[in-house]
């Protein structure tokens, strides 16, 4: 008996470190996301002048724990950890002209990040797309392009994640994601869509079908689509 319930107490102190770890960790990317970002641009410069409070929060990231069985506390983390990891990647190649100015940005530079070394692919396409069929990830995980939907000023948070997935998708959406001919019915998406087709066309839906979730004018099916080229070029102020 006596051991058992060491082992709850245990249990209870480990889960409640965890928890403050991850609040501590969302509070500061909250404030750090409303100092430095203002309508979808990074202050990149800004940033690189004076990086100890980036630095600092990936630092508490490094040590927090968190289980995709857990889903909103899971996603949330890796999504911030995902934007806060692209910043630091632009900030440590600074000045840059886009990400793709760095080669192995995506794929090979790696971030300290929950007990992992992990790269940008790894967060998006394993850890986030690889346990959740969820297309509405790909609004807010921003790459550090102008392509990409904006970042917004504030952390994701587990308990409003799922309005915020919706509103940054839906922002998307009726926003510079698409562009609509109504007289010729076409309308041309980021490539984005073009990229992550099945992302968009699951449960036998079209791409159309997914736009028409979210769209506030409708699109009807005689609607042609086709996609427009990306934009790199680094979302700085």
């Amino acid at each position: 008996m006596k051991k058992r319930l060491i082992i709850v107490v245990v249990t209870l102190i480990s889960l409640e470190g965890f928890s403050q770890d991850l609040n501590t960790f969302l509070s500061k990317a909250d404030v750090f996301f409303k100092t430095n970002v203002e309508h979808g641009k990074v202050a990149y410069s800004k940033i690189h002048s004076s990086q100890d409070e980036l630095n600092s929060i990936l630092k508490i990231a490094e040590g927090i724990s968190v289980s995709k069985n857990d889903a909103y506390n899971y996603q949330a983390f890796w999504i911030n950890a995902y934007n806060l990891a692209v910043i630091k990647g632009v900030i440590d190649n600074y000045p840059m002209n886009s990400p793709l100015d760095n080669s192995g940005f995506f794929d090979e530079t790696t971030y300290s990040l929950a007990g992992k070394k992990i790269t940008l692919n790894d967060i998006e396409h394993k850890l986030l797309r690889g346990n959740f069929k969820d297309p509405r990830f790909h609004f807010v995980l921003v790459c550090g392009a102008v392509g990409c939907p904006p970042l917004i000023s504030q952390a994701y948070l587990p308990d409003t994640l799922n309005v915020q997935l919706d509103i940054q998708t839906k922002t998307a959406i009726n926003g510079s994601f698409l562009r609509v001919n109504v007289k010729k019915k076409r309308v041309q998406a980021s490539q984005i869509m073009e990229w992550y087709k099945e992302d968009f066309t699951m449960n036998g839906e079209s791409e159309i079908d997914f736009i028409n979730t979210y769209r506030t004018e409708k699109l009807d099916s005689k609607f042609k689509l086709s996609y427009f080229p990306y934009d790199w070029k680094v979302n700085n102020q």
